[in-house]
């Protein structure tokens, strides 16, 4: 499979979360980002950007999207730099399982709520927010195990630094 074959199945996956797909693969072609259902294909576990820096341990932008792809195995996120956010979409249950709200501003997206989720196509545009690590596969989500371990790591990390800082 090629991965234009790869971004095409991707598309048609997320665009199943889509309540108006035609506005959807507008948005794509423009460059933006469509606005997509969490809870039901998948749920966005908000991630502020301070949170990844501190367990990273760099503010470059590339350094910290190839942690964030370690860390996660290669499971897909989406960065905000504007509103310094990652999203790591998981399966649509975490919502049930991790809560409402996490340590460190951590927030799980599930349904009633949307995600601004920009173009699977790598020759579009990213204009507001990119994927930091693409979703290689259709369907193929970061593993909520991972994702709470990267937000501990993230979290004893600043508390290390506010430690050291009194």
């Amino acid at each position: 499979m090629t991965a234009q074959e790869r971004a095409h199945a991707v598309a048609h996956w997320l665009l199943c979360a889509a309540e108006d797909v035609e506005a959807a693969q507008r948005h794509w072609r423009e460059g933006g980002a469509a606005l997509l259902a969490c809870g039901r294909l998948f749920a966005a576990i908000r991630l502020p950007g301070h949170l990844l820096r501190a367990a990273a341990g760099t503010r470059n932008p590339g350094e910290l999207d190839a942690y964030v792809w370690g860390a996660l195995e290669g499971g897909p996120v989406i960065a905000d730099p504007h509103a310094d956010h990652y999203y790591a979409l998981t399966p649509a249950a975490t919502a049930w399982s991790l809560g409402d709200k996490g340590p460190g501003g951590v927030a799980v997206l599930g349904r009633g709520c949307y995600l601004g989720v920009p173009s699977p196509f790598p020759e579009v545009p990213q204009l507001r927010a990119y994927w930091a690590v693409p979703m290689e596969s259709a369907g193929e989500l970061c593993d909520p195990r991972l994702v709470r371990r990267l937000v501990q790591r993230g979290v004893s990390c600043l508390a290390a630094v506010n430690a050291t800082a009194r």
